[in-house]
């Protein structure tokens, strides 16, 4: 097998961020010796996380084998899930902002026509429900655990205490029309064919707003792995929740 250098498109403090935890975790169990030092138990994680490598290439590439890399990935997505804040506590940033934007996004994986509670009608592919809140730039804020596909996004919203969560400070929330019905501060377009004037621009209005969600989209696409995942979907929650905290570490 040909092994080659590569590039990741991530600054140096986000892997002293994520060795530094892994150092205090190795401490906090009584870690010993390790094949690869904190900084190098990152470097496989990160390129795992944001390039999509499997496992097998990563083990060639930093001489382990595939089972070793499988492990370490897994020790170090447990540990960043641990740091991912819960809404509860996002709240507390999101109170100080003008308003946010609430959004569902499918992380596609690779499953079978046989699961059907994977796959989403809307999208015509099988994958996980994943609800966003961004803030008026389109900073990612807060992703939900990941549930079925075929699960509608307001149901989702709910499910997550997220419409509860923003009706007691009174937050204005914008959001499509897949959220119709959400009552309390969501915001969403008018449906209808033939709409007033002025339902017409206010939808434009809301179209210009709710766009800037799209922006947190691609952050979190930007990690290429949940372009397509391949784990077990058991696992995809804590993925997600991994990735959001080393975009927040990062930014």
């Amino acid at each position: 097998m040909l092994v080659y250098p590569s590039s990741i498109d991530l600054s140096s403090r986000t892997l002293r961020y994520l060795a530094g935890h892994l150092l205090s975790w190795r401490r906090e169990i009584g870690t010993r010796w390790r094949r690869l030092a904190p900084g190098r138990h990152a470097l496989l994680t990160l390129a795992h996380l944001r390039c999509g490598d499997t496992y097998a290439q990563l083990a060639a590439g930093f001489g382990t084998g595939i089972a070793t890399a499988y492990r370490y990935i897994r020790e170090a997505i447990d540990v960043l899930a641990a740091l991912a804040p819960s809404l509860a506590e996002a709240m507390k940033t999101i109170r100080t902002k003008a308003f946010v934007i609430l959004d569902g996004t499918l992380l596609p994986i690779d499953r079978i026509a046989a699961d059907t509670p994977y796959f989403s009608g809307k999208h015509k592919r099988h994958g996980m429900n994943v609800q966003v809140l961004t803030d008026p730039f389109g900073r990612l804020l807060w992703a939900s655990s990941a549930l079925p596909g075929s699960t509608h996004d307001l149901t989702a919203a709910r499910q997550h205490g997220i419409t509860e969560a923003l009706a007691e400070p009174e937050l204005k929330c914008w959001a499509d029309k897949a959220y119709q019905g959400a009552g309390g501060p969501v915001r969403v377009p008018f449906r209808g064919r033939h709409l007033k004037r002025w339902k017409r621009r206010h939808n434009t209005t809301h179209a210009r707003i709710r766009c800037l969600d799209e922006r947190a989209m691609a952050t979190l696409k930007g990690w290429r792995l949940l372009r397509k995942l391949r784990c077990s979907t058991n696992r995809i929650t804590d993925v997600v929740k991994a990735v959001v905290v080393l975009h927040h570490a990062s930014t």
